[in-house]
């Protein structure tokens, strides 16, 4: 699951946060203790609690006293939302900007992403 490109309490984090992108988690879903987290992975409680610290500072799970941690309500709208801006700014921008250097016409952009959309309909 781990690899060394990034500190272990950040891949933690954003497999969480793709946990809730993709449903794995809901709001209001209780996740995983830090305990449960490091061993059930193998590693240090203190960095699965960083890695749940950085969530709750974000917004995207928060404890319950005597309870443990849940999935924000918010949390899944505000991943899409922030995923779809991280979308336009590094995908979409600078294809459009490929483009112009190019000389492609938005109309041919548009249909052929159409086109690729209406494929993945297809499957």
């Amino acid at each position: 699951m781990f690899d060394d490109h990034s500190p272990i309490y950040r891949q933690i984090a954003e497999q969480i946060k793709a946990d809730v992108l993709r449903g794995v988690l809901s709001a209001e879903e209780q996740v995983m203790s830090t305990n449960q987290y490091a061993t059930h992975y193998r590693i240090n409680p203190a960095t699965a609690a960083k890695a749940f610290q950085q969530l709750v500072d974000e917004g995207v799970i928060y404890k319950r006293r005597g309870v443990g941690m849940f999935v924000s309500a918010e949390a899944p709208q505000r991943l899409r939302d922030e995923k779809r801006e991280r979308f336009f700014t590094d995908v979409l921008d600078p294809m459009v900007a490929q483009a112009r250097t190019l000389g492609i016409p938005a109309a041919d952009i548009v249909t052929r992403i159409q086109h690729l959309m209406d494929q993945g309909d297809a499957r």
